[in-house]
């Protein structure tokens, strides 16, 4: 049996199953892109909540794996040259399970290459400005008497998804007749900002014809069905 000991996050979560990917993790539009890759390539792994209402992501264990305190992280037992390897950040984690799986991403240099811009695309724009949107519309910055950090987000989000739609125009995929990490990325972000932000009107969502063609195929998708809701939220008290 594998030994993930030497790892302290694993005294808090314990590993039922040490010879599986351990994911920590909690279903926010971030974490869901690990689930749903994972039931994608069907890797075996083994999912533990990261609660953000009792600072699970604070705790000592969980920054040994994630110093930057955010979800997700994962711990493969069977890493490059057959050692653990903790990772965390969601794109590092996509790109890693797309290579290890042989996966969802081109093998052809040119084509991984253009797989990562598109992963980057979401890294660094969609996700921190919808994130953004999300704040100033549902949480407390819906308080703010003034509405110009607002306005500025729903503008740039509206940006981020001109140049989406554009290149979805003609294509399956954002890559084309292809789905891959860049996809499994980037609608769940869209997802997230029209249902549990509830900012597709804000944004004008209906404007962008091609994303929400393709986000409906993503959805209908079985593993992304599962994925979304992975690991599951405990159930509240009665």
């Amino acid at each position: 049996m594998t030994d993930l000991s030497a790892f302290p996050v694993t005294r808090k979560w314990p590993a039922q199953h040490p010879d599986r990917i351990q994911v920590y993790s909690l279903p926010t539009p971030n974490g869901v892109k690990v689930s749903i890759m994972l039931e994608e390539t069907g890797l075996p792994y083994e999912p533990h909540l990261v609660r953000f209402d009792v600072n699970d992501q604070l705790s000592p264990e969980f920054l040994s794996l994630s110093p930057n305190n955010k979800i997700p992280a994962i711990l493969d037992p069977e890493g490059p040259g057959g050692r653990p390897l903790p990772l965390f950040e969601s794109g590092a984690i996509l790109i890693y399970l797309a290579e290890k799986s042989g996966q969802f991403m081109a093998r052809d240099p040119a084509g991984r290459y253009e797989t990562i811009e598109w992963l980057m695309f979401q890294m660094g724009g969609i996700g921190p400005m919808f994130g953004q949107v999300g704040f100033f519309n549902k949480f407390a910055g819906k308080d703010y008497q003034d509405k110009r950090p607002l306005q500025r987000y729903v503008d740039e989000a509206r940006r981020l998804l001109r140049v989406l739609d554009r290149q979805l125009a003609g294509r399956d995929w954002i890559l084309g007749s292809d789905y891959s990490i860049a996809d499994i990325a980037t609608f769940p972000w869209i997802n997230n900002l029209i249902g549990f932000y509830g900012a597709g009107e804000l944004v004008g969502i209906a404007d962008f014809a091609e994303v929400t063609r393709v986000l409906r195929t993503f959805l209908a998708r079985p593993a992304v069905m599962r994925g979304l809701t992975i690991p599951a939220r405990p159930k509240p008290a009665a």
